[in-house]
């Protein structure tokens, strides 16, 4: 998910403990970020988990946590409505005040975006709001309850069967969410709002989409989730949520700053928990992943430790030679380096091949493509430039690798 997660707990609108996770990026925060699940879910929805890990990777830490009575929350799940879940946000957001930050950002899921509609306005802080396949109007979720709906206003209550789970729901519920309306809210809100909605989803329609965008002001973004369902159960299809989320926050939030005005002394690479491999890496002021292919049992959400490698060696032969061409006014096109990794046999890189292999070596294969004309004299003074690239030096040269072991802070 994130670079680091860590578990806490905070008292909700009834006092009652919510359990959270605050995904915080690998390196300085930019700002932090309010997640709203929708009803009946829970914070640990692959939806909430992608966008929080492609949130801390650009710098921003997100809270999310469960509502009252839900996940791993405690309290009464029955005694809890929409204005309840509006209080358990307002909660959310001062537990963050108080220990770390005021959230900048707040991200709601269907019912879950319609409380972070209503409460926006009444949280300064906020400078951007994101919806995700919510309701115009909270009353909406009714027709979840199908024909349970009849039995609870006739008797009060009834159990009702929501994603595989029975949940006990009560008649103040559904008065509740019948006097909300977040039309006023939204159209008084005053905040960038980003509106993500599939046409295709069967359980808050797309109309939804329209009547809050129609009711918002400037500036709103809308995005359609093509061919996603309500919950983003496909991997994909939540991927591309965060992606986007991540990257129209960027106009909203502080820049990324620089760590110092020299480089870092060290790069710093922490699990985020997502999957088997994935990696969060900082280095200076970019945030970047590292994965496996999923061939292998990875997410593919970032070049592998060999591609990152083979990158350090493309980017420095390009760099070196366009330092070369500048001080001796050489005048070359631009510069294209394509390198490949493998491991050969000693006899083939090396020895020859009247020689017993006793190992395999790795080997990059680089091909400068140079734009414009190309004489054979031009094409051996590249050759021999690239080969003095520092990276290209470091891995024929070899290196030495120290290591120490620590106990993590925290």
């Amino acid at each position: 998910m994130s670079a680091s997660v860590e578990r806490v707990e905070f008292p909700g609108h009834s006092g009652a403990t919510l359990a959270a996770r605050l995904d915080r990026p690998n390196g300085p925060i930019r700002a932090y970020a309010l997640f709203a699940h929708c009803f009946a879910c829970s914070k640990d929805l692959l939806g909430a988990r992608r966008i929080a890990a492609d949130l801390a990777r650009i710098g921003v830490a997100v809270l999310r946590f469960d509502f009252t009575g839900l996940g791993s929350s405690q309290g009464e799940f029955a005694s809890t409505n929409f204005t309840s879940n509006v209080e358990d946000l307002r909660a959310a957001a001062d537990y963050l005040r108080r220990h770390h930050r005021a959230p900048s950002v707040l991200i709601g899921h269907s019912l879950g975006g319609a409380a972070a509609l209503a409460v926006a306005k009444d949280i300064p802080e906020v400078r951007a709001v994101v919806t995700i396949g919510a309701p115009a109007d909270p009353s909406h979720v009714l027709k979840n309850l199908g024909s349970s709906l009849a039995q609870i206003e006739a008797e009060g209550q009834a159990q009702v069967e929501l994603g595989g789970r029975s949940f006990t729901i009560k008649r103040q519920f559904i008065d509740d969410v019948r006097r909300s309306s977040i039309r006023e809210a939204v159209a008084t809100m005053k905040k960038p709002l980003l509106i993500l909605h599939s046409p295709l989803d069967q359980t808050v329609g797309i109309e939804n989409a329209t009547r809050i965008f129609l009711a918002a002001k400037h500036p709103k973004s809308f995005i359609s989730l093509d061919k996603a369902d309500h919950l983003l159960s496909d991997p994909d299809d939540a991927a591309f949520a965060a992606q986007v989320i991540s990257g129209w926050l960027g106009r909203y939030i502080d820049a990324d700053a620089p760590q110092g005005d020299e480089p870092m002394e060290h790069v710093r690479v922490m699990e985020t928990g997502e999957g088997k491999f994935q990696t969060a890496i900082q280095a200076g002021r970019h945030r970047l992943f590292a994965d496996e292919p999923e061939s292998v049992g990875g997410l593919d959400t970032g070049p592998s430790p060999y591609d990152y490698l083979s990158v350090a060696l493309g980017a420095c032969t390009s760099m070196t030679l366009r330092l070369y061409a500048e001080r001796k006014g050489l005048k070359i096109g631009r510069v294209q380096v394509d390198v490949s990794h493998e491991k050969i046999h000693v006899r083939d890189g090396v020895a020859g091949a009247d020689t017993p292999a006793v190992g395999k070596i790795d080997c990059f294969t680089r091909v400068i493509s140079i734009e414009g004309e190309l004489s054979d004299d031009l094409a051996a003074k590249i050759v021999e430039i690239a080969d003095k690239c520092p990276v290209h030096r470091t891995l024929e040269n070899g290196s030495q690798v120290r290591t120490e072991v620590r106990r993590a802070a925290g």
